[in-house]
């Protein structure tokens, strides 16, 4: 009989200690995930996104409810239609989006996903190719930190093949989404070309060398950074090119993926606004970093924040999340004491 896949034990320690929301899709990796969740007893709940843009949705969309009729699970559906062009940036950030909003309202802990090796193998070759650095080339971690919770990836060193043939030795359903087989994307044709190879044949080693870039990652970028909600303020490095590090990280967490062009943008003009969405600003001594927004503020507040020094691209989220200027002015002095 074909072994569950196994997990790691903090992992599995830190699902129990919380309340868990799964990203579900139907698929073998999340319907894997969803047998061996269950198989350690981790409580969860489900949320799914239909796009609408195939007739097998629908049968993907009634599996997971009769999954959550019979383990007595939530499901969280949305449906959605989206523009074709740039089809996978949208339709992650609306996933996200609205992943994101059920765990606010529901109080949830944890985001669990079903990334596995092959993914991180697809991502290290599809960054090596645009000439990534390592911290880039990585790409996710396990346990992700997040302001108001956490992503988890509890298959992260588990090959898609080992789903497979867990999900195939126990007969349990799963469905393929045909968009896998066309080479049209680049990530496609990395997976068809060299990734699934790569795997198969160098598994085990791939999997420790993961672990040790990780440990040698976290080496050369210790974290320097501290956050209120989601503005965050990191020291400003002599070397850009450890400055771009940071803010990779921090706007990875922030949901935006930098391109090679933005990350020459924000270093050149040190003050811009990355996908029109989160401002990026430097000044003599500290960077900071926050979702731009506009909005009428209070004379005396403006004042407090040219005292201060807090970047105009930076108040007004200041203002609508009502942050403690005084707070914010502590955390920067933490960081450069």
């Amino acid at each position: 009989m074909q072994p569950l896949p196994s997990l790691h034990e903090t992992t599995v320690s830190v699902l129990k200690q919380g309340k868990n929301l799964l990203a579900f899709s139907g698929g073998v990796d999340s319907s894997a995930l969803f047998f061996i969740l269950k198989y350690h007893d981790i409580p969860f709940d489900l949320a799914m996104v239909d796009y609408n843009m195939r007739a097998q949705s629908k049968q993907e969309v009634a599996y997971a409810k009769t999954l959550c009729a019979h383990h007595d699970k939530t499901l969280f559906l949305h449906t959605c239609q989206l523009e074709a062009s740039n089809f996978e940036d949208h339709a992650r950030a609306e996933r996200y989006g609205f992943f994101e909003k059920i765990i606010e309202q529901h109080h949830y802990d944890h985001l669990i996903t079903a990334h596995h090796l092959n993914d991180k193998v697809e991502w290290l070759l599809m960054q090596l190719g645009k000439g990534s650095g390592v911290v880039e080339m990585l790409g996710f971690d396990e346990i992700e930190t997040r302001d108001t919770f956490d992503i988890i990836r509890p298959l992260s060193h588990i090959s898609k093949q080992t789903l497979l043939d867990f999900l195939q030795a126990q007969e349990l359903q799963y469905f393929q989404d045909e968009s896998n087989d066309c080479d049209d994307y680049t990530r496609n044709k990395i997976r068809h070309k060299y990734a699934t190879a790569l795997v198969q044949e160098f598994e085990k080693g791939l999997v420790k060398s993961f672990e040790y870039l990780r440990n040698d990652a976290q080496l050369l970028m210790p974290r320097q950074y501290q956050n209120i909600k989601d503005l965050y303020v990191c020291k400003r490095d002599a070397h850009d090119l450890k400055n771009i590090r940071q803010i990779d990280h921090i706007l990875k967490k922030l949901g935006i993926l930098m391109s090679s062009a933005q990350r020459k943008e924000v270093i050149r003009t040190k003050e811009c606004v990355v996908s029109h969405k989160i401002a990026v600003v430097f000044d003599d001594a500290l960077i900071y970093i926050a979702p731009f927004q506009t909005h009428t503020m209070p004379k005396d507040f403006k004042e407090l924040c040219r005292i201060h020094k807090i970047p105009p691209k930076i108040r007004a989220y200041v203002y609508s999340s009502e942050i403690d200027i005084t707070a914010l002015v502590a955390l920067s002095y933490k960081l450069l004491s």
